[in-house]
């Protein structure tokens, strides 16, 4: 649960927002940062889907046209199945539904991709995340030894099952979500998800 839930907007990335996400990259992930030319080449990929959370009252709290990134997420989907690149909340922000908003994008969209299963990787001390992550219906499969790196930190490998029985939401099942159905299009509400 949150301790003061925070209504956000979501929103694609942009470039215009690179020096606020490599700010957060530096605030969550420390010598493990991605750098400038890292997410540049990150978003140019095939298959990337990124998306930024700002305040749902940004404009009226900040004037029109600044728009300040609290948290961010991206998606890799492969054609079978799709792997959270990265999601990060501002620290100031956590624990207040932004992480939770985030993942929640990610596994609409790739239930929109009709992806069969959403894969992660997050850090085996991280317990607040992979709580969340748990609650969403990631299992945890294995730990991948020293997979952070410079840190040297081990991670669990989670799955999510998104054709689950009995799941109204799955790809597969008579209603779910399909392409082009508005999910995961960017407006809709790694490891520091909290």
């Amino acid at each position: 649960m949150t301790d003061n839930p925070l209504a956000v907007r979501l929103r694609p990335l942009g470039s215009a927002d690179f020096d606020r996400v490599l700010e957060l990259e530096h605030e969550l992930f420390g010598p493990g940062a991605w750098t400038y030319g890292m997410l540049a080449d990150e978003l140019a990929g095939l298959g990337r889907w990124y998306v930024v959370a700002e305040p749902a009252d940004a404009a009226e709290r900040y004037g029109v046209g600044r728009r300040p990134v609290i948290g961010y997420a991206g998606l890799w989907f492969d054609g079978e199945v799709a792997q959270v690149m990265t999601l990060g909340t501002a620290r100031k922000y956590q624990s207040r539904g932004v992480g939770r908003a985030l993942l929640q994008a990610l596994v609409d969209r790739s239930r929109a991709l009709r992806a069969r299963a959403l894969f992660l990787e997050v850090a085996v001390d991280n317990a607040h995340a992979i709580a969340l992550y748990e609650q969403f219906g990631f299992e945890r499969l294995t730990i991948r030894k020293r997979y952070y790196q410079p840190e040297d930190k081990d991670a669990w490998t989670m799955r999510m099952d998104l054709a689950a029985a009995g799941d109204p939401d799955a790809p597969d099942a008579p209603g779910g979500s399909t392409p082009g159905d508005g999910v995961g299009d960017g407006t809709e509400g790694r490891g520091d998800a909290a």
